[in-house]
């Protein structure tokens, strides 16, 4: 089975005070103290995301839009710094402005290049997979576990060859992939563990925050999706001090120097040297200053959104779907969204719960149509959905209910109603 069945309990679900990059959120809500100033919006939508920007955000982004520095400076090292304590220090942050470039930088530190290969789970947004060919490597796609959704370590052995060089471990939907197996999986085979966290804070595994783990790199994503948001950005988590300097020459063309660097001391400011042909990946103030206040209100996100998806299954046990696993022992669930499955047996199928749903404005998402399905990646490496059972058993079923922090029980019990309406 490819879910917990809905009308299990939560079992191990944890509490502590979402992944679509063609979700658009709407309904923006402002929230101010105790009120709460929607943006104009039809009254009866309920989008699949929206993010909560409070006025600590507003008033951080005034400060920097008024300190006459706008790009990389003291706000981004600021980010940087409190994601070092958030993940209680030991590792370095490198804040880019996206996570899709924070993976490119990591494998490129991590050495990537033509001639390797590196294992990537099909069940994945296509970023993840990307970013290894932009390095002229090539990727072996990999299914999924049942429940889990996480990258099967099973298959994966079975598909290594000697020029496989890294493994990038996706945390799917905020669920934790079982760091301690993807590690010494990684140490059997000599593998470089990259993991794609874009859905993962602030998720645990076995206790230990992703991202605190002894991973190459680990990388982040602040899409205005995400858990906590930037708007756009990313970080990138290491331990190792040469892939964090290599990280952080590259995402400023190679510079020695950055700007705030050149630009904030007296004498030679215009004086650089280009070490390496490098990207242009860096986060600018403005987006940082977003991130602190996002950052110091990860816990209170995550619990708002898990309280929904409590909700959501609770209301849900009786109805012909599966819904996802909770968290494992000692594990936390970043609740970064709600992907159901809708059962082969149900009297309405996936594609019309999707229009259903539209129909009462209510908004919907997959996540996602597996690599293996998608035109360049199945002609690339000539791949069959029978090669990736799970994952395209998922599919056909997929949909991503609305999740986002501050969602309301009312909110939550209008989605359910309107799905059992349809699937009945």
């Amino acid at each position: 089975m490819i879910f917990g069945i809905v009308g299990k309990t939560m079992q191990n679900v944890q509490t502590n005070a979402l992944h679509s990059d063609f979700c658009q959120p709407t309904n923006l809500k402002i929230s101010s103290g105790a009120k709460a100033i929607q943006a104009p919006t039809e009254i009866s939508s309920i989008p699949c995301f929206r993010p909560l920007i409070g006025e600590k955000e507003i008033e951080a982004v005034t400060a920097v839009l008024r300190s006459g520095w706008l790009t990389t400076g003291a706000k981004a090292r600021e980010f940087e710094q409190s994601f070092v304590d958030f993940m209680g220090g030991d590792v370095e942050a490198i804040a880019v402005n996206s996570a899709t470039a924070g993976l490119h930088l990591a494998a490129e530190a991590c050495g990537i290049g033509p001639g390797d290969e590196v294992l990537v789970p099909t069940l994945t947004f296509t970023a993840t997979a990307s970013v290894i060919r932009h390095l002229g490597a090539e990727v072996v796609l990999v299914d999924v576990e049942e429940g889990t959704l996480c990258i099967d370590l099973e298959q994966a052995a079975r598909r290594l060859t000697p020029r496989c060089k890294a493994i990038i471990p996706v945390h799917f939907a905020g669920y934790p992939c079982d760091m301690a197996k993807v590690l010494d999986f990684a140490r059997r085979h000599g593998l470089r563990v990259i993991e794609d966290a874009a859905h993962a804070l602030p998720t645990r595994s076995d206790g230990r925050l992703i991202g605190s783990w002894e991973s190459d790199a680990t990388v982040f994503s602040f899409y205005a999706s995400k858990p906590i948001t930037t708007g756009e950005g990313g970080m990138v988590v290491t331990r190792d001090p040469k892939i964090a300097a290599r990280a952080r020459t590259m995402r400023t063309h190679g510079l020695d120097r950055d700007a705030f660097d050149r630009f904030r001391k007296v004498g030679a400011s215009w004086s650089y040297d280009v070490v390496a042909p490098g990207f242009k990946c860096n986060l600018t103030d403005v987006a940082a200053a977003v991130g602190v206040v996002q950052l110091s209100r990860a816990g209170a996100l995550q619990a708002s959104r898990q309280r929904a998806a409590e909700r959501y299954f609770e209301k849900l046990a009786d109805l012909p779907v599966e819904c996802p696993t909770p968290a494992p022992p000692r594990g936390l669930h970043a609740w970064h969204m709600f992907p159901i499955r809708v059962h082969e047996t149900a009297s309405a199928n996936r594609d019309m719960l999707i229009a259903g749903l539209a129909a009462e404005h209510i908004g919907t998402s997959v996540h996602y149509r597996p690599l293996h399905e998608m035109t360049y990646w199945r002609e690339r490496y000539g791949c069959k959905p029978d090669d990736f059972p799970v994952a395209s058993r998922y599919f056909a079923g997929a949909v991503t209910l609305p999740l986002f922090p501050g969602m309301t029980n009312d909110e939550v019990d209008r989605v359910v109603d309107a799905t059992r309406n349809i699937l009945e």
